[in-house]
């Protein structure tokens, strides 16, 4: 078989470098041809062999008495009791999303539900992070679109929720928006299977959708940053198939309930590459595959295409000896693929074959085990100097500052998000208990169990930006007290760390930190890493993206039944507050809208008080104290207030003896960490404050609830006077207006004469 020629400059167009590409000749003791040089530059791509994180990425903790299963398997998984695991991670398709939103949102979804149900779980969840630019941007409108469709296209057609997330907007994400999903599955613990090919002479079996020229070099694309030609990649974008990707779902958990394989891998990234030589790596074998038996859908494909393209709802299977026709029966009746196409060996090779040619053969464990790993320069970036320890503003005495909160929660971060996910199945399959805006973390059942898990995605990229270290931990901590808040006891979590190039000293840096501070509140809160991704090369003509690196948290719910919601129930209930409150205006909400350009420090999180309020909120769950519970993250006490009156139940607080030395700015939108919200009947009240007091946490009654009222004032004098159903239509529609092209002013417009109409009754 004849293969193109391999050039020095074939070689730069696969992103091997001149070392790289010594090391490939080492390995192999000659040079490589076409296809070989083809699977060395996907697998060595910083996407699928995290060359550049790799010696950071250890730095986490990955163990815990909950643990089952650790990074470098497709999925963490967890023990949840009575049996039952829970497989779940987090993943990114970013540059895909940028270049074609639609399927590159889609495809995510698929990838990351293949990812759950490889390891023989049943998904039962997912979530959604993203990460827009300014409303106003170009195509910016179009990509939250695109993206939003996408997810909901693919989620609903395959009948799997999409209960929660995030959605954020910010300049840094212009040119480089972020598409991060979550999925969580369940499973019995001896159920749960791996990406092995073990037992020589078992036969390697290629199933799910027919192998296109889509995808093919999508991980090398993800491991480079855009240019003015980002648009000429759409060829390398994957094309979803959610109906298809059912199917694959049900053949596969059938397959796996009886006793036919040994090993079942997902071809994600780098397709049938990545998977024949990650699933013969952790056996310790090698495979053998005929590509002319992989079945195509374009005519003429190429043994190179075959291998690098990422054609999605495909998997590779190990089955054992002689139970080949099961596997093939079970798939055809499913209506899907399924061809032998290939066997276990004892060489340590992939060897490839076309029409009994060998066209290429790679030794399975150097090409792992030898990958290079960069230990990349590292370096403090300079801006961080101009950074000062506190935002410089002027006092504001206390007075009627009710357009500011207005402001906030109009603003596309803080208003809801139900345009977006109105538009998704939150409650297909019937598990869920809390989904959007319900609680501060989803709620999904686990049938038949009396048990419910708890699931959230937070990070605040802007904090990341300001100080590394301290953002890290913030998202571990806002994660935790969000499942906390939720009534659950955190767990575990999986990550997904986006980044600009790792050839920057300065990324390198923020990495490095950002690791240190998950890491660091991990320890400190019991939360190991199980799973993650890192995606670097976000950045467009040279300008990275604010470090992201989101935290997907994972908790249990002894009962299902436990917990609470985040909004006010009802009227005549005491508000109390948790947690101390600091001027922490650096990189707030209330910053960036009123000062945009300032560059002030960001709160800092108390990881021992966190654990302490983490505590203290799951005991007052258990204990069924609290009717609402709400913790305090981006835009500070005022704007947690107003969610908590969404359903239009409001609240008078008075804040008198609270910070008694903050200005009427901090103190009601200052975003000091370790703090929350609840409400619970008066005659609970005392018990409440008991309990914190013997967990060290200040609290202090602030006020209770009232009908339709939104009342704030320090000592007699109104800081924030409205009503919350007017709270509600500005926060509930400014999204949707936003996107339509109406300003704040527009979406705020005429409040004031309503609330004052009702406030006087």
């Amino acid at each position: 078989m004849k293969q193109p020629d391999v050039t020095p400059e074939v070689v730069q167009s696969h992103g091997i470098n001149e070392s790289e590409y010594k090391l490939i000749e080492q390995i192999l003791g000659r040079a490589p041809n076409y296809l070989e040089l083809g699977i060395f530059s996907v697998m060595w791509s910083e996407h699928c062999s995290y060359k550049s994180s790799r010696v950071h990425l250890r730095k986490f903790p990955t163990s815990g008495p909950r643990v089952v299963q650790g990074p470098g398997e497709n999925a963490g998984v967890i023990d949840i009791g009575d049996g039952w695991v829970a497989a779940f991670k987090m993943e990114s398709h970013n540059h895909p999303s940028f270049i074609e939103p639609y399927q590159g949102a889609a495809t995510g979804v698929g990838g990351i539900l293949r990812d759950i149900f490889t390891m023989g779980a049943r998904p039962i969840a997912s979530l959604d992070s993203l990460r827009f630019g300014e409303i106003d941007a170009p195509r910016m409108r179009y990509l939250v679109d695109g993206v939003v469709r996408g997810i909901s296209g693919y989620g609903n057609c395959i009948g799997i929720p999409t209960v929660g997330g995030e959605t954020s907007f910010h300049p840094s994400f212009n040119g480089n928006i972020l598409v991060n999903v979550f999925a969580l599955g369940v499973a019995r613990g001896e159920k749960i299977f791996k990406g092995t090919a073990s037992g020589v002479g078992n036969p390697v079996i290629y199933v799910g959708s027919k192998t296109g020229r889509d995808g093919i070099h999508g991980a090398t694309m993800a491991s480079a940053e855009f240019d003015e030609a980002s648009e000429e990649k759409r060829p390398t974008v994957q094309v979803g198939d959610p109906f298809t990707e059912k199917l694959l779902l049900e053949a596969c958990l059938e397959i796996m309930d009886g006793d036919s394989i040994v090993g079942i891998q997902d071809m994600g990234a780098a397709g049938l590459t990545s998977s024949s030589f990650e699933m013969a790596g952790r056996a310790g074998t090698g495979i053998r595959m005929h590509l002319d038996r992989v079945p195509i859908r374009e005519s003429g494909m190429t043994p190179y295409e075959i291998m690098l393209s990422e054609s999605q709802e495909r998997m590779l299977i190990v089955a054992k000896r002689g139970r080949e026709a099961d596997v093939v029966r079970i798939f055809e009746k499913w209506d899907l693929n399924a061809a032998v196409i290939g066997e276990v060996t004892d060489d340590g090779y992939v060897r490839l074959f076309w029409h009994g040619e060998e066209a290429g053969a790679i030794p399975v464990g150097p090409i792992s085990t030898e990958a290079p790993v960069y230990h990349r320069p590292i370096k403090r970036p300079e801006y961080l100097d101009r950074v000062a320890p506190a935002l410089e503003r002027s006092r504001v005495e206390d007075q009627d500052v009710t357009g500011e909160l207005l402001h906030l929660i109009a603003s596309p971060n803080l208003c809801s998000k139900h345009w977006i996910y109105e538009q998704y199945d939150t409650t297909v399959r019937t598990n869920t208990v809390a989904g959007p805006e319900q609680r501060d973390a989803a709620i999904v059942r686990v049938k038949g169990t009396g048990r419910a898990l708890a699931m959230t995605s937070d990070v605040n990229p802007v904090y990341c930006y300001l100080d590394p270290y301290e953002g890290g931990k913030q998202a571990v901590a806002e994660a935790a007290r969000n499942i906390a808040a939720s009534g659950a006891r955190p767990v575990a979590i999986t990550d997904c760390l986006n980044f600009g190039s790792p050839e920057r000293p300065e990324i390198m840096w923020q990495f490095a930190e950002c690791i240190r501070g998950i890491s660091d509140a991990c320890n400190e809160l019991g939360t190991p890493v199980v799973s993650g991704n890192v995606s670097f090369y976000n950045e467009t003509e040279g300008r990275p993206i604010y470090p992201t690196p989101t935290v997907g948290m994972v908790g249990i719910l002894e009962n299902e039944s436990a917990g609470c919601g985040l909004l006010f129930p009802e009227p005549g209930l005491d508000v109390i507050l948790f947690g101390e409150t600091s001027d922490d205006l650096g990189g707030s909400e209330w910053q960036q809208r009123v000062m945009p350009d300032a560059l002030a420090a960001p709160p800092r999180v108390d990881l021992p008080r966190s654990r302490s309020l983490i505590d203290l909120l799951v005991a007052l769950s258990d204990n069924e104290l609290v009717r609402s519970a709400h913790d305090l993250s981006n835009g500070g006490l005022a704007v947690a207030l107003a969610e908590c009156s969404m359903s239009g139940t409001g609240c008078h607080v008075d804040l008198a003896g609270h910070a008694d030395g903050l200005d009427a700015i901090a103190i009601l939108f200052s975003e000091s960490q370790g703090r929350a919200i609840v409400s619970c009947a008066a005659d609970h009240t005392a018990e409440v404050l008991r309990r914190a007091k013997t967990a060290r946490v200040r609290a202090q009654r602030i006020g209770q609830t009232e009908t339709a009222a939104f009342l704030i004032e320090r000592r007699g004098v109104p800081l924030v006077r409205t009503t919350a159903p007017e709270l509600a239509r500005i926060w509930r529609n400014s999204l949707a207006l936003l996107l339509g092209g109406d300003s704040a002013e527009d979406v705020i417009r005429g409040v004031g004469e309503e609330a004052a109409d009702v406030m006087a009754h």
